[in-house]
């Protein structure tokens, strides 16, 4: 008898509009008021007992939740996609916050087209400025500030001209 339960069940399943098969949506409606008298009949579902019945809708009703939650899970998936951390130095122009690194080297001075290595792996192209200081510095501690619109300043001592930049890396 199991087996023609499963037998049946799997008939019952082709049976099913293909909109309910393939989406999952619809909810769950019993198979015998889903059948007609002749399809039942046809399908030789009438002669299942009402304990057989109730097996089968209720395996019918299990599959529907599955896909359902499948469903639901594929969608989430898709419509959130995964954030990754991100370096709040990559952030340019969007965190408003000054960046405190060291500079690696020497400086001496800057112009445009000059380039500064900060300890933080970051890369800083000079825009606009030019200056040469007193005396060379050996790995300064500097303060990349934000401007208005996006714009950047490094600033390698508190009393000199800040040099407005860019980052490349």
């Amino acid at each position: 008898m199991k087996i023609k339960a499963w037998l049946l069940a799997g008939l019952a399943m082709a049976w099913m509009p293909a909109a309910f098969a393939q989406q999952g949506l619809a909810p769950h409606v019993n198979i015998e008021q889903r059948l007609t008298a002749e399809q039942m009949r046809a399908t030789g579902l009438d002669q299942l007992t009402p304990a057989q019945l109730e097996l089968l809708n209720r395996l019918l009703g299990e599959q529907v939740e599955a896909r359902a939650q499948e469903r639901a899970e594929v969608i989430a998936r898709t419509q959130a996609p995964e954030r990754r951390p991100r370096d709040e130095g990559s952030l340019i122009g969007l965190n408003d916050e000054p960046i405190h690194a060291r500079l690696k080297g020497t400086v001496a001075g800057w112009e445009p087209g000059t380039v500064f290595e900060l300890d933080n792996g970051q890369q800083w192209k000079v825009l606009k400025g030019k200056m040469k200081l007193s005396r060379p510095l050996q790995s300064p501690e500097i303060v990349v500030v934000p401007g208005v619109a996006g714009r950047w300043f490094l600033q390698v001592e508190e009393d000199t001209p800040k040099a407005r930049v860019y980052r490349i890396d």
